[in-house]
């Protein structure tokens, strides 16, 4: 898969199919859209692309506001996303950055300069209540209508439901908030993990005898925070069993930066540089700030118990569960 930092230059543009979206978690719905997609690119013979945006517009108009918390919180970093379009058959990305001169975006210019011009559409999917150009003035109808003048078919997605509810990422968002994860999974078409390099970190989990894993959250507004139980697929042929912190460390530092550090059972490797992802499944409580290092490894230590009971209670049930086939 291809991926552009903006609009592709004159010589690797190509005509595609192209649908255009947050695609934050790239759930179920999303998934829909992009098979559609992939059917019309075949179908035509042309490449299948995604425009995305990054950060979220609503991201943009909040920090311009200064509120962010107007902001959604982002299911997925970017690693993500792009590895969950890779997986879904996509074969070009275009990562917009979307900044005021785009957000400015008259609606036929956003048609003329970068979907004609820009991408060579000859196919374009999107959402039932997709909206584009300056103030969202441009609709589905307009589109419709530029498709003809240009010469690119428009459709429309209809909305996916799970259970009688709209799949969206505003309720996977809601899911993971109410750490609801097997919902998640059911909207997400599969659990819930943030993926990332290993980094190095203030190595203090080493000195209470609990040494972490960290991945640096990039945006800093997660859907989900707390401790919790959690299995780490990339350091070897199984998934490692573990317990997790996600949040900003109130008890050893004041910086506000997001930080995922996780605790692996029985695992001593250096694992610095490696990709890994870190699945949820189940929330053992909130981050708390503590008086002191001991109280911290105390709270510590019952964490990982009751991690280390969730999988011997989880396996035994897997064992009775195969006795009974």
């Amino acid at each position: 898969m291809k991926v552009f930092r903006g609009l592709p230059n004159d010589a690797s543009r190509a005509p595609c199919a192209l649908t255009i979206g947050n695609f934050d978690g790239v759930h179920r719905g999303h998934q829909a859209l992009l098979k559609r997609v992939r059917e019309a690119a075949a179908t035509l013979g042309v490449e299948a692309a995604v425009m995305t945006f990054e950060p979220h517009p609503r991201e943009f108009f909040a920090r311009l506001a200064g509120d962010l918390s107007k902001a959604p919180t982002r299911i997925a970093n970017l690693r993500d996303k792009l590895q969950a379009l890779a997986n879904a058959g996509i074969d070009r990305v275009i990562v917009e950055h979307f900044n005021a001169h785009f957000a400015s975006m008259a609606p036929q210019d956003f048609v003329e300069k970068v979907l004609v011009q820009g991408l060579h559409v000859k196919w374009l999917m999107v959402g039932e209540d997709f909206c584009y150009g300056a103030k969202r003035a441009g609709n589905v109808a307009m589109l419709i209508e530029a498709g003809k003048k240009y010469g690119f078919h428009v459709e429309a997605m209809p909305t996916v439901m799970n259970a009688g509810t709209r799949i969206s990422s505003s309720a996977v968002r809601a899911a993971l908030t109410n750490s609801d994860f097997p919902l998640a999974a059911q909207l997400l078409g599969h659990p819930y993990a943030i993926s990332g390099h290993v980094t190095h970190g203030k190595k203090l989990g080493r000195t209470i005898g609990f040494p972490t894993l960290n991945l640096r959250i990039t945006h800093k507004r997660p859907p989900l925070a707390g401790i919790f139980v959690v299995q780490v697929h990339g350091l070897a042929d199984h998934p490692l069993p573990g317990v997790a912190s996600l949040g900003v460390r109130p008890t050893v530092e004041d910086s506000g930066r997001v930080l995922l550090e996780t605790y692996l059972f029985d695992y001593n490797q250096q694992c610095y540089g490696k990709v890994v992802r870190v699945e949820f499944l189940k929330k053992l409580r909130d981050e708390e700030k503590y008086v002191d290092l001991p109280t911290l490894t105390a709270a510590i230590e019952r964490d990982a118990q009751q991690a280390r009971d969730f999988f011997r209670e989880r396996d035994a049930q897997a064992v009775s569960a195969t006795d009974r086939i």
